[in-house]
């Protein structure tokens, strides 16, 4: 009876006793592709940095606590010196990793997905990217808490790192360590984030200014939201309806309800009454004469495809799920968010708004092939755990911090901006993204508080494609071209 309680004792002892500290577990490879400049050399380190807190009790130190193992993957040209520029890449969500800027358009490995209409089949597979940003800049791919292999350290508490702010001093730190441990305070160093990243990123611009005194050459703002009020729907907020009508109008176009007319003509008259007298109509609501409304009806339906009585059983105003579910009801198909053209199935055709965004799931498998096999295969990173590309553990997101008021990093990055004149701003959008209009980006560049002298920083870009316009081979083939001229100053052939 002794030896079984000793031993009980014993197990007890040690089930209570604390989590094993964490450690880096960085794994290097050295990799040669031919870029378009010729032969590039790089040596790539993915693994997980362990992120740490100063614990102060009654005013005393007590240590630094391991708060969270944040997943990295950065690529550095071999032979080259430390002033090379640097880029930060990371997605948005919340819950998404970096696996599609890395894979998508960025890295120099990239994944071949197929586009709309032309979908590739699994089991997919890995290429090299000649047009890869590397060629130009080192490259380091972070995954927020809880994304890819992102996790907060045992016994620690996830809710943390999932919220505004949380998420982005996290991610600063991940920075911060980064430039610190690898020598490169004094190298060029650019952000790039895409959809709720490009929010983080011009959040980050400002934080890593005031936290640390780390200032920016630039943001690479893909599919770009700055503030969510523009674009999220809700009971007395109609700017979103104006912001998304251009994107009608040009997903409208794409699948032919615009005849031979050209994508500019439609996209000039649409911006115009997006502009002027569809926000009005909306602002008088019932004060609008029966004629004023029918030619605001007409209008509507003209540009966005829908019927007339649609748009006028809707009171004008177009929700973009409905609207995806609805443009192509007649032939039962409904359209992408991320990207109208894409094309989708419903169980049947009356819903009123669909279940599966098909831009999404349409590529979804093929870019979890291939980050799941080229980590393990090809970089030599092991792990059992699940890679998170897009992950509904991290909400509800928390965003406390604008408690009574819009989410927007707008007065954020006007801050950063003005007290780092040399900060440029590159902005990539699609005709065709659904989930973060181009008018929207538009329509918040133009309310940024900076001095007029400081708008000459900001270049826009276009895409004839959506939310990850690089799916489209000429728009990869472009947007590749516009980041690296972004970065160097002169532009490549691509």
């Amino acid at each position: 009876m002794a030896a079984s309680a000793d031993k009980t004792e014993e197990a007890q002892q040690e089930s209570s006793a604390a989590p094993a500290e964490p450690v880096d577990d960085f794994v290097s490879t050295h990799h040669t592709i031919a870029a378009r400049g010729g032969e590039l050399s790089y040596t790539a380190t993915t693994g997980r940095i362990v992120l740490r807190e100063e614990v102060y009790t009654d005013g005393k130190f007590e240590g630094h606590k391991p708060t969270a193992e944040v997943f990295l993957t950065s690529y550095v040209a071999d032979g080259e010196s430390g002033g090379r520029p640097v880029t930060f890449a990371f997605n948005g969500g919340p819950g998404s990793a970096s696996v599609w800027l890395h894979l998508g358009v960025l890295g120099p490995r990239r994944v071949v997905s197929g586009d709309a209409g032309d979908l590739a089949a699994p089991p997919y597979g890995v290429v090299d990217n000649a047009e890869t940003l590397l060629e130009h800049s080192d490259l380091v791919f972070i995954d927020p808490v809880s994304t890819g292999y992102s996790r907060a350290v045992e016994g620690g508490t996830p809710g943390e790192f999932h919220g505004f702010q949380g998420d982005v001093e996290s991610v600063a730190e991940v920075i911060r360590l980064w430039t610190t441990r690898n020598g490169r305070w004094l190298s060029p160093k650019y952000l790039a984030g895409e959809s709720y990243g490009t929010l983080r990123a011009a959040a980050l611009a400002e934080h890593l200014q005031g936290r640390y005194g780390l200032y920016l050459n630039g943001l690479l703002l893909i599919s770009s939201v700055l503030d969510l009020g523009t674009v999220f729907f809700s009971e007395g907020n109609d700017v979103p309806y104006a912001m998304y009508l251009p994107t009608y109008a040009a997903i409208a176009h794409h699948h032919g309800k615009h005849g031979d007319r050209p994508l500019r003509e439609v996209l000039d008259e649409a911006e115009e009454f997006a502009s002027d007298d569809y926000p009005r109509a909306l602002a008088r609501g019932a004060r609008l004469s029966s004629a004023e409304r029918a030619e605001v009806v007409r209008r509507t339906a003209a540009l966005t495809g829908l019927s007339e009585d649609y748009v006028d059983r809707a009171d004008l105003r177009i929700e973009h799920l409905r609207y995806f579910t609805e443009l192509l009801r007649d032939q039962r198909r409904t359209v992408g968010r991320m990207d109208g053209r894409f094309l989708g199935w419903e169980p049947d055709a009356v819903g009123e708004k669909f279940t599966d965004d098909p831009s999404i799931s349409g590529i979804r498998g093929a870019y979890s092939s291939a980050i799941n096999h080229y980590l393990r295969e090809e970089l030599d990173y092991a792990s059992d755990l699940p890679y998170e590309l897009l992950t509904s553990r991290v909400h509800p997101w928390s965003y406390k911090e604008f408690e009574g008021t819009r989410v927007s990093a707008v007065g954020r990055l006007s801050a950063a901006m003005r007290t780092n004149p040399h900060l440029r701003i590159h902005v990539g959008c699609g005709y065709t993204d659904g989930a973060t209009p181009y008018f929207a980006a538009e329509h918040v560049l133009s309310q940024l508080r900076i001095p007029e002298q400081l708008r000459d920083n900001i270049d826009v870009r276009y895409y004839d494609a959506g939310h990850m316009m690089y799916v489209h081979e000429p728009s990869r083939l472009a947007q590749s071209a516009d980041l690296a001229e972004f970065i160097t100053g002169t532009r490549p052939t691509y």
